[in-house]
């Protein structure tokens, strides 16, 4: 009776994964592998952040999410100049009836979507109060902890071209991002057609298709998906090949990797790959769908070194061979199960 109702849960999360993704497509033309990743994220309990040159309706793409999923969505421009206390929220004196106390204000980041909109832009005190907020849900100023509304994602954006004036995000905060997930250009069709709907006078409205409720009890289901040691082996397997010291490294990990993922990598891999199954309306979690999340998860955990660089090889390439040559583990061993 459990896995009956188990099974029903699935294929009325897929009905309704592919009614989110009708309303978005009213607005967002294209990016289908971009849209994939963030609802997986987002259904999956983790952040995202998104890199991609100015103009590719990235904003867009979060303000349509977040219509559709009827989520508080806020927008924090971040600046040089920001300051944690301009995204956390400040205590102020308040004077009322004679008597004077701190009353504490509410920042931006009290909302269910954040986008950051170019976060390597602030200095590392701001950056490492956004860090406590996407790890703890909570937000600490002065001696009290508040805590974050339910629930919570931050999508930030990076623009790869200009680096100027920027503050690179350290290992520890990137390490938070479930997905690093890269926008290209739109195909010369799709381009087309976003010129010819976006210089009109039609504005599409996107509807309510999901609530913050159905969110949360969507990320239940999707943490009890199954998945299998075999599929658990495999992400060991891939996750520890990125190490240069592994046994399990081959040599081109060797040669041109400084240092690779930790075990939140393999964590992330599976929880994707339960989004994954349970978008399609699966039951159980395969190695393609492990294969399917390795480039976005893994592509900021590597840390390519100058013999890479100079030979032109980055981190999504090292992750692209590692899929190639990373081996399945023996399915005897597993085939009970």
């Amino acid at each position: 009776m459990e896995d009956e109702r188990f099974q029903v849960a699935i294929r009325q999360f897929n009905r309704l994964r592919n009614a989110t993704l009708d309303e978005i497509s009213k607005v967002i033309i294209g990016q289908k592998e971009v849209l994939k990743q963030t609802l997986a994220a987002i259904f999956a309990g983790g952040h995202c952040l998104m890199v991609g040159v100015p103009g590719l309706a990235k904003t867009a793409m979060v303000n349509a999410l977040a219509a559709t999923l009827e989520l508080k969505f806020k927008r924090i421009q971040f600046t040089p100049d920001l300051m944690p206390s301009d995204i956390t929220g400040t205590n102020i004196l308040d004077e009322a009836a004679g008597q004077r106390e701190f009353r504490f204000v509410r920042g931006p980041l009290f909302a269910q979507i954040i986008l950051a909109d170019e976060i390597n832009r602030t200095p590392p005190k701001t950056q490492a109060a956004l860090l406590e907020a996407m790890q703890e849900r909570q937000v600490t100023v002065g001696q009290e902890t508040y805590a974050l509304p339910r629930p919570f994602f931050v999508i930030a954006t990076q623009n790869p071209i200009e680096q100027e004036g920027t503050y690179p995000l350290p290992e520890a905060q990137q390490d938070r991002f479930m997905f690093n997930i890269h926008v290209d250009y739109p195909s010369f069709e799709e381009e087309e057609e976003i010129l010819a709907a976006t210089t009109g006078g039609n504005r599409p409205e996107v509807a309510k298709v999901m609530g913050p409720d159905e969110i949360q009890a969507v990320q239940n289901l999707i943490r009890r998906v199954p998945v299998s040691r075999y599929v658990v082996s495999y992400v060991v397997r891939l996750v520890r090949s990125t190490r240069p010291r592994d046994p399990l490294a081959p040599d081109t990990v060797k040669e041109m990797v400084d240092w690779g993922a930790g075990p939140r990598a393999g964590q992330y891999l599976i929880l994707a790959g339960k989004a994954y199954a349970a978008m399609d309306g699966r039951l159980t979690v395969a190695i393609d769908d492990i294969k399917d999340a390795a480039v976005p998860v893994l592509r900021h955990r590597l840390a390519t070194n100058f013999r890479a660089q100079a030979e032109g090889i980055d981190s999504v390439e090292i992750v692209h061979r590692l899929l190639k040559s990373v081996k399945e583990p023996d399915v005897s061993k597993y085939g009970k199960e």
